[in-house]
């Protein structure tokens, strides 16, 4: 029940993805580390430069000859970003918040396999007429960016029984073997993770955000558009922090009205360089930032009340499989 078709179809020992989050969130690091233990690590290329994301697919496969994923957020698509991906023959090439079509071709002459992320099963039945391989399906539990507006729960089996045979990743909710289990019997393959390996010791992010990740419920996320500086109009869930509260206090005012706006809240390192933190920006806080976590987008799903602590990536990978067996194992009365 755990070695699913996917895994047999991916060259994958586990039915687990890393999710790919962007800002270069997941890293070289964090994906090589997911994809060595037998899962999909995949790379996170929101909205980054090209001869930058080009130095981390190598850097990538200088720790792992494993299969792994690099994710483009399409709303943030720059000149030659899917051309990077593409001459790098990237196994899987995942795409979000928008319309495949115009890389299924290239992308099969090249040998590589297309998944999207979706928020409804409409979405995933135009995906698979244009070709691709895989879907993720996303529930509104999920951190970051989130276009559904129904639960993994629902999303799930509706989107399997739309496009079955094609194979179907659950992500938003699961951090644990229970929640593996529980999305294949909803019908996934697989399920895609962001949450928890945003508390992995490997995640590309400042460790303040990981502790505030650890210390939080599944109540204390909120379903927003509030950090919107870099992607207007796009939902997100976050943890609700000082940034939400005083938003919320002044009457949730537009953009352009906000308390603060344009302040900036420290410095930090994307894509290797230092860059302004700027308040409502759609950047979490990244390695060396130098600001309070308090006042930036700190993107969790509601998954975050099972996460308690931070780990090793690899170390995530075997105890979720580990409990996901010993599930299997109960319920099948052994």
């Amino acid at each position: 029940m755990l070695k699913t078709a996917l895994c047999r179809s991916l060259g994958i020992e586990y039915p687990i993805f890393s999710a790919g989050m962007g800002g270069n969130m997941s890293g070289p690091e964090l994906a090589a580390a997911v994809s060595n233990a037998g899962g999909l690590g995949v790379l996170g290329f929101g909205g980054l430069p090209t001869e930058f994301m080009r130095a981390e697919i190598a850097r990538l496969r200088s720790q792992t000859d494993r299969p792994f994923g690099a994710n483009i957020i399409l709303p943030m698509l720059g000149e030659g970003q899917i051309e990077v991906c593409m001459d790098a023959r990237v196994p899987v090439l995942v795409l979000f918040w928008g319309d495949p079509k115009p890389y299924v071709a290239d992308a099969h002459r090249r040998g590589m396999k297309v998944f999207l992320q979706v928020g409804s099963a409409e979405e995933a039945s135009a995906a698979v007429a244009a070709g691709v391989d895989g879907i993720i399906a996303q529930g509104m539990e999920a951190g970051g960016h989130v276009k559904s507006t129904v639960a993994l729960t629902a999303i799930v089996p509706e989107t399997v029984q739309a496009v079955t045979p094609v194979p179907v990743v659950a992500a938003g909710g699961v951090a644990d073997g229970r929640g593996l289990v529980a999305a294949l019997g909803l019908g996934a393959q697989a399920v895609s993770m962001g949450t928890r390996f945003l508390a992995s010791e490997e995640c590309a992010v400042a460790y303040a955000y990981k502790e505030r990740i650890v210390a939080s419920q599944s109540h204390e996320t909120v379903y927003t558009t509030l950090f919107d500086i870099g992607w207007p109009d796009a939902a997100h869930r976050v943890l609700r922090n000082r940034a939400v509260a005083v938003w919320e206090a002044a009457g949730s005012p537009p953009p352009g009205q906000r308390p603060g706006e344009g302040e900036v809240n420290g410095r930090m390192r994307v894509a290797g360089d230092t860059i302004d933190a700027v308040r409502y920006s759609v950047f979490p806080p990244m390695p060396e930032f130098t600001g309070d976590v308090d006042d930036m987008a700190l993107y969790a799903g509601e998954s975050c009340g099972l996460v308690h602590d931070i780990r090793p990536a690899a170390q995530i990978v075997n105890d979720i499989m580990a409990e996901a067996r010993a599930v299997v194992a109960e319920l099948s009365g052994g």
